[in-house]
């Protein structure tokens, strides 16, 4: 019998290629010949990576830029001055050089819609990151250590929670009788602290139970790192989501405010002091222009804050990936 009959020769395996090309288990290397690593993402990261794919943040973005860049500086297109009127072309229409024509003083209505931009804005902002300092450094404290700190400020939330906003700011603007944005900012702030105190609270509360915070204390880290470390990045996230949509409430409350005529007052340039001054039945009929001008400025630029609160929430809130 010959002998190859006999003895069986094992197959040996294929050759492998240097650096695992074609093997089974090996990953593949990209362009550059390195091994892909894949990175895990934060929640701020992740965030942001969903946002610059998502169009309602790119508008809205787009448009606040816009409108922050002009309430800065107004004088990009606006180059006369909003307070020189000329009682002769009263409620005038359009004309070369004045696009949206004249109000009941003779003024330029483009001229003072561009720069009533300033005043509405600079309000909403001051008293949205007055209302986030406040409320979001009460709600963490009490939602953090409990007790009757917890108590005292859940009951004081609720009575405030009982005063209407617009009532509120009536009633304490007419007590005071100041002028100028700054009544209306702490006005805003007394009354709007408690819906970021309450987010703030609950926010903390979740985040104090998850086990890395348990981990961190069983380790011997004190209250204000934990805090500091642990808590506020992780429960920082709604506070932003409600403090940016509220932006755009209170762009229209001090437009209300200022059109009940307690709000801002002239000769202080607004859109809420404009529609105030334009809402005469008989001027709007020969004149519609002066109020709706000033109102789609109002209008667009609650659009586009709530709008970017909602793209906000939808790229912070893992529940609706």
């Amino acid at each position: 019998m010959p002998e190859s009959s006999v003895r069986s020769h094992p197959e040996e395996p294929p050759p492998v290629p240097a650096g695992g090309e074609g093997g089974p288990t090996g990953p593949a290397p990209d362009g550059s010949g390195r091994r892909k690593e894949e990175r895990t993402r934060g929640l701020w990261a992740d965030a942001w990576y969903d946002l610059r794919r998502d169009l309602v943040f790119a508008v809205s973005a787009l448009l606040i830029l816009f409108l922050s860049a002009i309430a800065v500086w107004p004088e990009l297109i606006a180059t006369r001055d909003p307070l020189s009127c000329d009682l002769g072309r009263a409620l005038g229409g359009p004309a070369p050089g004045h696009w949206f024509g004249f109000d009941a003083q003779g003024c330029d209505v483009y001229t003072r819609t561009v720069h009533g931009a300033r005043a509405s804005i600079a309000v909403a902002v001051c008293a949205t990151l007055g209302t986030a300092l406040v409320g979001g450094v009460l709600g963490g404290l009490a939602g953090f250590f409990g007790g009757w700190a917890d108590g005292v400020l859940s009951r004081v939330t609720d009575v405030f929670f009982g005063i209407p906003m617009v009532l509120g700011g009536l009633v304490f603007l007419a007590m005071v009788r100041a002028e100028g944005i700054w009544p209306v900012v702490w006005v805003i702030v007394a009354l709007g602290w408690p819906q970021a105190a309450r987010i703030a609270r609950g926010s903390v509360i979740t985040v104090r139970q998850n086990d890395f915070v348990q981990a961190a204390r069983a380790l011997g880290a004190g209250s204000v790192r934990i805090l500091a470390r642990h808590v506020l990045p992780n429960a920082v996230a709604p506070v932003i989501v409600v403090m940016t949509i509220a932006l755009g409430t209170y762009v229209a409350l001090e437009a209300t405010l200022s059109f009940l005529g307690i709000g801002l007052r002239p000769p202080t340039v607004s859109w809420g002091v404009a529609i105030s001054e334009a809402s005469d039945g008989m001027q709007f009929r020969n004149a519609p222009h002066i109020l709706l001008y000033p109102a789609a400025a109002l209008s667009v630029t609650v659009l586009a804050f709530i709008m970017l609160g909602d793209a906000v929430r939808d790229a912070l809130d893992p529940k609706l990936r």
